[in-house]
C-alpha cells in the first residue's frame, strides 16, 4: 500500500491479463487506490523524508497502519501523478475507486501555523491535484469512495462524478440508507451497493437491485456464484435501469412517505418530473402487509405500472384514487413502479 504495484502472486501473468480480458468484454477496467496514504510497512515509506507526511511534534501521524501523505509537498503530488499516469497509460484503466481508510485527527503541524491550517492546506492542494488529473484525463472516472462514504463533501463532488454512499453490508439496512441518500448526495452521484447473496432467494436479489435503481448502481456480490433465475433478475434490473438512467440528473428526488429512519419497516423514495415518477417501495423488517402511498402532491395519477420485476407472483398493487396501495405479504420485499400523471 503506497507503491501501488501489482502483486506477482495475485497476478502471475501480470495484471494486464485481467485488464485486457475486462476490456475484451466491452467494459471499462478499474482499479482501487488510497492515493493519500502509504502503509507503514511499505518499503518506500522508510526511504522518504518526513516532509512527505502528516506530522505532529516531529513524528509521523499513524492511523490504521498508514501514514498520511501531505499534498502541499510538490514531490508528493508528482509521485501521485506518476501512479495515475501509469494506471491510465500503461494499464488502460478508465475508472479509479479512490478510497480513504484513515482518520488523521486534527491535521498536521508541518509548515503550518496550526494543525487545522496544515489540514486545510493539504485539502486545498489535493483538490488542485485532482483538477490537474482531470485536465490530463477528462474521460477518467474517479469515484470518491472516501472510507465507504465517511468522507464526502461538495468540494470533492465538484470533481468526482460518483460518491460511494455506504459500506453497509446488511442489504435491508442498505435499502433504508438508499431511500434517503438523495437528500445529501445528488441521485446521479449517489452510488449504492447491490450485492446479491450467494445463497439468497429471489426477493433478496430484487431488494438488492431496487436499492440502487433510483441512484447509481454499484453492482457487486459474487455474481459468478449467482445462477439461474436469480442471475436473470440481476440482468433484468440492469436492463430496466438503462431505460431511464439518462433522465436521473433532471428528475427531482421525492419522499411520498417522508424521510425514513434506519430500521423503519416501510419506506419509499421516488424521482419525479415531466408528468411521471419512478417510485421505489420497500418493506423491511416488521410492519403490516399493506401500505397506502398518497401521490396527490405530485399530480393526478393516470396509471401506475410495476417496472421491476416484471413477472411477479408474490405481491399485489392497485391504484385507489391518487394513492398506490400495495400488499407485500412477507418481510424484505421491494418493488419499482412507474407512475404517470394526467
Amino acid at each position: 500500500m503506497g507503491e501501488w504495484q501489482p502483486s506477482s502472486e495475485r497476478f502471475p501473468n501480470g495484471i494486464e491479463e485481467v485488464i485486457d480480458y475486462i476490456r475484451s468484454k466491452g467494459m471499462v477496467p478499474g482499479l482501487w487506490l488510497e492515493i493519500e496514504v502509504m502503509g507503514i510497512k511499505c518499503p518506500l515509506a522508510s526511504q522518504l523524508p518526513d516532509d512527505w507526511f502528516f506530522t505532529r511534534h516531529g513524528k509521523r501521524v499513524i492511523n490504521s497502519d498508514r501514514y498520511h501523505l501531505d499534498f502541499t509537498n510538490p514531490a508528493v503530488r508528482k509521485y501521485a501523478d506518476s501512479v495515475v499516469d501509469r494506471l491510465v497509460k500503461q494499464y488502460g484503466v478508465g475508472y479509479i475507486k479512490m478510497d480513504y481508510n484513515i482518520t488523521t485527527g486534527i491535521g498536521t503541524d508541518h509548515a503550518a501555523d496550526s494543525y487545522g491550517d496544515g489540514l486545510l492546506n493539504h485539502n486545498r492542494a489535493y483538490l488542485k491535484w485532482l483538477d490537474a488529473v482531470f485536465q490530463r484525463y477528462p474521460e477518467l472516472v474517479i469515484e470518491n469512495c472516501g472510507s465507504g462514504g465517511m468522507r464526502h463533501d461538495y468540494a470533492m463532488l465538484q470533481r468526482h462524478s460518483i460518491q460511494s454512499m455506504t459500506d453497509q453490508t446488511d442489504y435491508v439496512r442498505n435499502g433504508n440508507i438508499a431511500a434517503v441518500g438523495a437528500s445529501v448526495v445528488t441521485p446521479e452521484q449517489c452510488a449504492i451497493w447491490s450485492y446479491p447473496l450467494k445463497d439468497g432467494d429471489d426477493e433478496e436479489v430484487i431488494f438488492n437491485m431496487v436499492n440502487a435503481m433510483l441512484v447509481r448502481i454499484h453492482q457487486s456480490g459474487l455474481l459468478n456464484e449467482v445462477t439461474g433465475h436469480r442471475l436473470d433478475l440481476v440482468k433484468e434490473g440492469i436492463a430496466t435501469y438503462k431505460h431511464y438512467r439518462d433522465q436521473i440528473p433532471s428528475l427531482l428526488p421525492v419522499w411520498p412517505t417522508g424521510l425514513g429512519q434506519i430500521d423503519d419497516s416501510w419506506f419509499s423514495y421516488g424521482l419525479h418530473g415531466h408528468g411521471e415518477m419512478y417510485l421505489a417501495v420497500w418493506r423491511g423488517v416488521g410492519g403490516v402487509a399493506t401500505q397506502s402511498i398518497d401521490l396527490t402532491a405530485y399530480g393526478k395519477v393516470a396509471t401506475i405500472k410495476q417496472v421491476y420485476p416484471t413477472n411477479d407472483e408474490l405481491i399485489s398493487y392497485a391504484v385507489v384514487g391518487n394513492k398506490l396501495a400495495v400488499n407485500f405479504p412477507r418481510e424484505r420485499v421491494a418493488r419499482l413502479y412507474k407512475v404517470e400523471f394526467k
